[in-house]
């Protein structure tokens, strides 16, 4: 409600610990489930969206029961969690190429050793709830990794087994739809004119979304060659 009150259009929480924190086990519950259903009530009921950060099983399908509307990370993604979500028709941000980003030597060795156990795992994780179907939305935490290379995402998803088409709605039509953004995400007649353009086909390299040289925000071009 405090938030709400000052102005948030979405609302986070921690249903379970984290991997860059010094406290014990990364998957441990942080809310009860009753907490968590409370949550999401109270948001749902000004019309705001619920992401949960959560990497453990328990914290996860807490979270999908009480109704938040997409999973950040979602690290330890069991076959009833990915069944539930798909039940629910909660979304999976994966933020995966952080996994691979991350510089480990600038970790304390606490942290490290959590995050050397599990960041592998989520790897894992996630190419699972891509292959049943599962809806993805794009997301980067960057901030863990330098801004600016928050494209790599596409090619991660790509190695978990994402197709190129399926990675790019990922990042407009399905992010859209998970944050209630109605006036983009698809380029259309009375939509907002947000585009870029690439040097290449992302269909068949999606790296080339990596090399952006035109750039268009509200109709009014910004970046171009």
């Amino acid at each position: 409600r405090y938030q709400i009150k000052h102005g948030a259009k979405v609302i986070k929480t921690c249903a379970t610990a984290g991997v860059l924190s010094f406290e014990g086990p990364v998957g441990a519950q942080q809310y009860s489930e009753e907490e968590l259903l409370a949550l999401v009530t109270e948001a749902h009921r000004h019309g705001l969206k619920v992401a949960a950060h959560a990497h453990g099983n328990d914290g996860i399908k807490a979270a999908v029961r009480a109704g938040v509307d997409s999973i950040e990370h979602g690290s330890e993604l069991d076959d009833e969690a990915i069944a539930l979500m798909k039940q629910h028709g909660t979304y999976l941000v994966p933020t995966d190429y952080l996994t691979e980003a991350i510089d480990m030597a600038i970790l304390p060795a606490q942290i490290r050793k959590k995050a050397e156990t599990v960041l592998p795992l989520a790897q894992t994780s996630h190419a699972k709830p891509i292959a049943a179907g599962v809806k993805i939305a794009y997301g980067t935490d960057s901030g863990v990794y330098p801004h600016g290379l928050n494209a790599r995402e596409f090619e991660t998803l790509g190695h978990r087994g994402m197709k190129p088409l399926d990675a790019i709605r990922s990042a407009t039509l399905n992010a859209s739809d998970l944050i209630g953004v109605t006036d983009g995400g698809t380029i259309a007649p009375g939509k907002l004119a947000d585009l870029i353009a690439v040097p290449g086909n992302p269909l068949t390299d999606v790296t080339v979304l990596q090399r952006v040289e035109f750039v268009m925000k509200g109709g009014a071009v910004v970046k171009a060659p």
